[in-house]
């Protein structure tokens, strides 16, 4: 019983850690596009990417840094 639930207390800290990891990665992958508001300038922005942005919350590739992917749109939950 001991060691099932010291696997749970594991995975439970290993998802924590993604967590925290994912929220200050997305956070610091915007980091010169925030005014002083605390919203993202999208003064840049195509109509597309500011759309997605509003819809779903996707910042684009391009400014994160990243390759898009080639599998699938990126979009979380599809329509």
């Amino acid at each position: 019983m001991e060691t099932s639930k010291a696997v749970l207390w594991i995975i439970i800290g290993v998802l924590l850690v993604a967590v925290i990891y994912t929220v200050f990665f997305k956070i610091s992958a915007t980091g010169n596009s925030v005014n002083s508001n605390g919203q993202i300038d999208t003064s840049g922005w195509t109509e597309n990417e500011i759309m997605n942005y509003e819809m779903h919350g996707t910042i684009p590739a391009r400014l994160q840094g990243q390759v898009a992917t080639t599998g699938g749109t990126g979009m979380v939950g599809g329509c």
